[in-house]
């Protein structure tokens, strides 16, 4: 048989079909992933102040491929708030960083956060989602904070502690700290310090003359007066007010950019609009529906997308002695139990807004997990648990248990709150969190707990004994059967 040049030819173009588009790595210079290597890493990452997540990966590697998607759609989504990038473990070069980092197959992703000690971040394993969603949300969640949580008592000693070197005072009716302002503190660290007020503070709020919610005020020092911003709530926008006073601190580190005609003005303030600093932006305003987290790299979405947290159920108390020994002695310090509404049929599932108020807490509870910040346990009762009627009943609670309730209690202290869901039944995170975040700031007006809700010591000890003599009971019996 001849051999024909065009079956060469053939065979060839079959070949480079099948070799990836940058034989160097998995990812080219238009990504928006930062390429890495054993030489950048200490400047890029190490040593910045911002939150990173770095890929280890092998080009020729089919998890790694099937993972570039959405790592690359994570990092539009993360500009400007974090690093997102890659380091090729493939490259002879690269190997004893990659040994070093402790990577042992691919892909494997580790976000660093900056620590206490320059150029050592902390460093842990990525164990999510391999999602966009799941990925830029764990960066958003591992964001630094430097602000200040500032009230009346203490806004005089912080002005004059800090003498005069710039400030910034964000006036905010949320209780928790957007990524947008801790983004903004960084941007910032060293040069101006950062605090944030609440609304509810009266005399700062006169002090500044702020009269909406959020309103970011500088403090140029000197003797200077203070001055209010009148723009959007945007980082970019809000980095150049600032920069008046100060120079910024070096941004997130960007990926070589694409060397095609650049957009118009209008254009790109659009996609500016879909990033996820925008977004954290808005959820410095009141809202009523819970908070989206990572907006779609759409540049022409209108909306921001409802992305929830992949957030693990909250734990649950199916009996009387499991929900008494967990929160209901007098040792017992605070709990938020979830009492839910019983089901209209035996397989029925939860009612909607049963559902919105679990989903609600956990996703609290797993920020604050993230973060490694201590927060008080929450719990779900089930109906079916005779102690979330007594307890209902206790606490002076509707006697309607088709509805779900709220509560937050503390036996050692004898105090106990009711979240209050309004007409509408409103169970939403941004309200939920606003809520729970009051009691762990010691905000609001508690109510004593009625006598009865706590078990006595002794019943308590009683209970103990029992369960252990039950134990035991059953123990003998298992070696009897031997």
């Amino acid at each position: 048989m001849m051999w024909q040049p065009s079956s060469a030819l053939l065979i060839v173009a079959s070949l480079l079909t099948a070799l990836p588009a940058n034989a160097d790595g998995l990812y080219t210079k238009r990504s928006p992933v930062l390429q890495v290597d054993h030489k950048s890493y200490d400047k890029i990452i190490a040593q910045s102040n911002y939150p990173s997540i770095v890929e280890f990966y092998a080009p020729w590697c089919g998890h790694c491929q099937n993972l570039k998607p959405a790592y690359e759609k994570a990092a539009k989504n993360l500009d400007g708030l974090a690093n997102v990038a890659a380091v090729n473990c493939d490259d002879d070069e690269n190997k004893p960083l990659c040994s070093r980092m402790g990577v042992q197959g691919f892909p494997t992703i580790k976000i660093m956060t900056p620590s206490k000690k320059p150029g050592k971040p902390r460093v842990e394993d990525y164990r999510g989602e391999r999602t966009a969603k799941a990925i830029a949300q764990a960066v958003v969640d591992s964001i630094p904070n430097h602000v200040k949580r500032v009230t009346d008592r203490d806004l005089d000693n912080w002005l004059s502690e800090e003498g005069e070197s710039p400030k910034a005072i964000l006036f905010t009716e949320k209780g928790t700290t957007s990524a947008l302002i801790r983004a903004l503190a960084i941007e910032f660290l060293g040069s101006v310090k950062v605090a944030q007020v609440r609304s509810k503070e009266s005399d700062a709020v006169e002090k500044f003359g702020v009269e909406k919610f959020p309103t970011l005020v500088l403090l140029p020092g000197d003797g200077k007066e203070h001055i209010i911003y009148d723009g959007e709530l945007k980082k970019q926008p809000m980095v150049e007010f600032l920069s008046q006073v100060a120079a910024p601190n070096s941004p997130p580190a960007k990926a070589a950019k694409d060397k095609s005609p650049k957009p118009s003005k209008s254009s790109s303030a659009g996609s500016r609009s879909s990033t996820v600093l925008d977004e954290q932006a808005e959820r410095l305003k009141p809202t009523e529906s819970p908070d989206p987290k990572i907006v779609p790299d759409d540049a022409k979405e209108s909306k921001p997308a409802q992305v929830p947290i992949q957030a693990p159920p909250i734990g649950s108390l199916p009996t009387v002695e499991a929900l008494e020994a967990a929160c209901l002695t007098p040792k017992s310090g605070t709990c938020v139990l979830a009492l839910l509404p019983e089901p209209s049929a035996p397989d029925a599932d939860l009612s909607g807004s049963a559902k919105e108020a679990l989903l609600s807490l956990s996703e609290i509870a797993h920020k604050h997990a993230l973060r490694r910040s201590h927060l008080f346990p929450f719990y779900s009762v089930p109906a079916i648990n005779d102690g979330a009627k007594t307890l209902r009943a206790g606490l002076g609670l509707s006697e309607d248990s088709k509805s779900i309730e709220i509560v937050a209690l503390n036996g050692r202290r004898g105090w106990w709150r009711r979240y209050d869901a309004s007409d509408n039944a409103d169970y939403s995170l941004a309200r939920v969190e606003s809520w729970i975040d009051a009691i762990r700031l010691g905000e609001g007006s508690k109510s004593k707990l009625p006598d009865g809700v706590v078990v006595t010591e002794a019943k308590a000890e009683t209970e103990t004994e029992t369960k252990t003599e039950a134990e035991a009971e059953k123990q003998t019996a298992d070696h009897d059967e031997l």
